[in-house]
């Protein structure tokens, strides 16, 4: 009597680990939720712009010294809606010059992927050669150098720039501020930039060590 086939015997597979996802992960959950909170909370801080805009508080300064101190003052209470000002100024130079919103986001974009959101474990590989942090930050300031000042595009954000503190300054010297309440002028540590003051830069740092 012929012996039977010998039974196939399976073995189990180890489990495989999951690969690692390319964004560090702790990094981004704790910059993109303190960016949101610190843009709602900034934007909260938002006065009226018809209160801005109040032409029956428009007069001429009597003198420079004068015209400083009610720059000071609104800048202290139109802050937010300063910011948005010049924001805006900003915004409307990068869309009326693709090009140089198109060079912007691609720097945005390789800051990104090549330092801020690239896990610390992993080298960066190009071309067939790794490099190391420092070396990659080093390639990324050039970068940012050489298109700030060596292109037209430093030259775009610098004269938006220009025209937005013009703006703001032409308001706040001739806005007169009696009639707001100035009981709030010291500076806080919240607003649309406050998240850059510490947090998310700080453990995105962490994670790159």
């Amino acid at each position: 009597m012929a012996e039977s086939p010998p039974l196939p015997i399976s073995t189990p597979h180890a489990h495989t680990a999951p690969a690692t996802p390319p964004i560090a992960t702790f990094a981004f959950r704790a910059f993109i939720p303190r960016l949101s909170s610190s843009l709602r909370q900034g934007f909260s801080d938002r006065r009226p712009w018809s209160e801005l805009l109040d032409r029956s508080s428009f007069a001429r300064p009597e003198s420079l010294s004068d015209a400083y101190s009610r720059i000071r003052k609104n800048a202290s209470y139109f802050r937010v809606n300063y910011v948005t000002l010049i924001a805006l100024a900003l915004a409307l130079s990068l869309v009326t010059h693709p090009f140089s919103l198109l060079v912007l986001l691609s720097l945005l974009a390789a800051w990104s992927i090549l330092y801020l959101f690239r896990p610390s474990d992993q080298p960066l590989l190009l071309f067939g050669r790794s490099f190391s942090d420092r070396e990659t930050v080093a390639a990324l300031v050039v970068l940012t150098v050489f298109v700030v000042f060596v292109t037209s595009v430093g030259a775009l954000l610098i004269s938006s720039l220009t025209v937005g503190l013009a703006v703001v300054c032409l308001h706040g010297a001739f806005r007169v501020p009696e009639d707001l309440f100035l009981d709030d002028l010291e500076p806080r540590n919240a607003g649309l930039l406050s998240f850059l003051a510490g947090g998310p830069a700080e453990q995105i740092m962490v994670c790159k060590v």
